[in-house]
């Protein structure tokens, strides 16, 4: 006989997904306004490459891939791919437009190690 306690120990729990700022999302409103595009979303992702072994890529996709992560944030949906999700899960990403930094940011829990320009972990 299963208890409750066992059967919810047994199931697999959604994955974290990354959290866009204020910020960041209406930046990603903007740019998707400018492509006069309503079925764009903004795609995170994290390939091999770069420095320190993995890459972070961001972009617009239309794509609905078997398995994809899909936040709302004011209305800007991201998609993170299944392979990625775990990768990411708790990253914030935010937006920056100051002297010192330009362009998006990702602040990721995961990531131990990462090179100078800041595009790639370990």
């Amino acid at each position: 006989m299963t208890t409750p306690a066992q059967t919810e120990s047994t199931e697999a729990k959604a994955p974290v997904s990354v959290v866009l700022t204020d910020v960041a999302a209406q930046k990603v409103k903007a740019l998707i306004e400018q492509e006069g595009r309503d079925d764009l979303r903004l795609r995170v992702a994290v390939q091999p490459g770069g420095c320190s072994g993995l890459r972070y890529q961001l972009f617009f996709d239309e794509r609905s891939l078997d398995g994809d992560v899909v936040s709302d944030f004011g209305g800007v949906e991201v998609v993170v791919d299944r392979m990625s999700a775990p990768y990411l899960a708790g990253a914030t990403i935010d937006f920056a437009d100051r002297i010192d930094a330009q362009g998006f940011t990702i602040d990721n829990p995961n990531a131990g190690n990462s090179c100078a320009c800041g595009d790639s972990f370990s």
